[in-house]
């Protein structure tokens, strides 16, 4: 077995975990939304660029509401959620030039949650042949754009959409 190393990952293993949810200290924290890369905030949920993503420019749409399970989610806040996913997806094409875009919920921790106790999907920007033989082979993600900068590019995207788009009127 070849192991790999990750060092970016080793913040997130050895951060203090607060007794908190860390979603729901974001949701409460407006000011920190740059250091939590906050992407929007809109009535009913908000998005974050993930931290630790699978792939650079992932992001997640998170309701305020501390829920782990959709099956008692207010439907208002599910239609919400839905709707801003669908407009995430076009985000990544357009701010990113991803060629598609894989989106997912675990739920629980027997499905992958890593954060089970409060609901997130995942949109992750996948591009034509990004499985190269790197990934196959060496098991290893090259990134060709910094996060920051991609942070900034879909910050500037929702900002447009604020401005436009009720969906996000808070």
């Amino acid at each position: 077995m070849k192991d790999e190393f990750a060092p970016w990952r080793a913040e997130y293993f050895s951060r203090t975990k607060s007794c908190e949810c860390i979603f729901c200290d974001i949701a409460k924290n407006p000011q920190n939304d740059a250091e939590n890369f906050v992407l929007f905030r809109a009535k009913n949920c908000f998005g974050v660029m993930n931290r630790y993503p699978y792939t650079l420019g992932e992001f997640m749409v998170i309701p305020y509401k501390h829920i782990d399970n959709i099956e008692n989610l207010n439907l208002d806040i599910w239609l919400e959620i839905s709707t801003i996913v669908q407009k995430g997806v076009a985000v990544l094409k357009k701010s990113l030039n991803a060629s598609g875009v894989n989106i997912g919920m675990n739920l629980g921790a027997a499905a992958g949650a890593g954060i089970a106790e409060h609901i997130h999907y995942h949109l992750v920007p996948r591009w034509e042949r990004d499985t190269n033989f790197i990934t196959t082979i060496a098991y290893t993600r090259v990134h060709g754009v910094p996060f920051m900068q991609q942070y900034n590019s879909l910050k500037s995207e929702f900002q447009r959409l604020e401005r436009e788009d009720p969906i996000f009127s808070k």
